[in-house]
């Protein structure tokens, strides 16, 4: 693989992961540096500045895809941030970092905080992962979307996803998981899952 540049980040940030798969799916290679927040980011070797396309992972993957096709690319990528994303990684660092009152010491989270439209929108998801079940990817190949819900989908399987839930009422959703990370050139990147066995509860 060709290498494009560096980047301080650490992988438990789920955009490393997507970055860093888009650049191998591409053929291409981004040296990860050690980060510690808080430190690095303030050493004086750091430039305030930061590299463009690194924060666009889209020119890390060739397009050769007409408009329609980007726009449904952008719009699960949207979906997998805003909708999925944003609210499991709440409640994830909630629960490592007891944030919240309610915790006891196996890190458990209050039910009245998992947020409503985070469960509604899964169950949205699980009805188009349905018909993504019929192919193993959004595309004919893995796109950004594909990566981006699979960093999503990691993070719910973490937090308000036990293993009863993965099974019985989101298969699909982990399905497409699998699918997506088990790629040979992507799956280091992901590493393991981490999935909890039961979800997060209030006791």
């Amino acid at each position: 693989m060709t290498l494009i540049g560096k980047m301080y980040s650490y992988m438990a940030q789920p955009q490393t992961k997507v970055i860093l798969s888009a650049a191998a799916l591409s053929d291409l290679e981004i040296e990860l540096l050690p980060f510690e927040y808080g430190v690095t980011n303030q050493s004086p070797e750091i430039s305030t500045g930061k590299d463009p396309c690194l924060r666009k992972p889209r020119w890390l993957q060739a397009d050769r895809r007409n408009t329609k096709e980007t726009a449904l690319v952008d719009q699960w990528v949207h979906f997998a941030e805003s909708e999925i994303h944003t609210d499991a990684s709440m409640i994830y660092a909630s629960a490592s970092l007891k944030l919240l009152p309610g915790y006891n010491a196996d890190a458990s989270m209050p039910v009245s905080f998992t947020p409503h439209h985070l469960t509604v929108n899964l169950g949205t998801f699980s009805g188009a992962a349905t018909q993504m079940a019929r192919r193993p990817y959004l595309s004919d190949s893995i796109t950004l979307a594909d990566l981006f819900l699979a960093t999503a989908i990691q993070r719910v399987g973490q937090t308000i996803c036990g293993a009863a839930e993965r099974e019985q009422v989101y298969p699909h959703i982990f399905a497409h998981y699998a699918k997506v990370t088990s790629d040979a050139r992507i799956k280091d990147v992901f590493g393991e899952p981490g999935f909890i066995e039961e979800r997060l509860v209030y006791n």
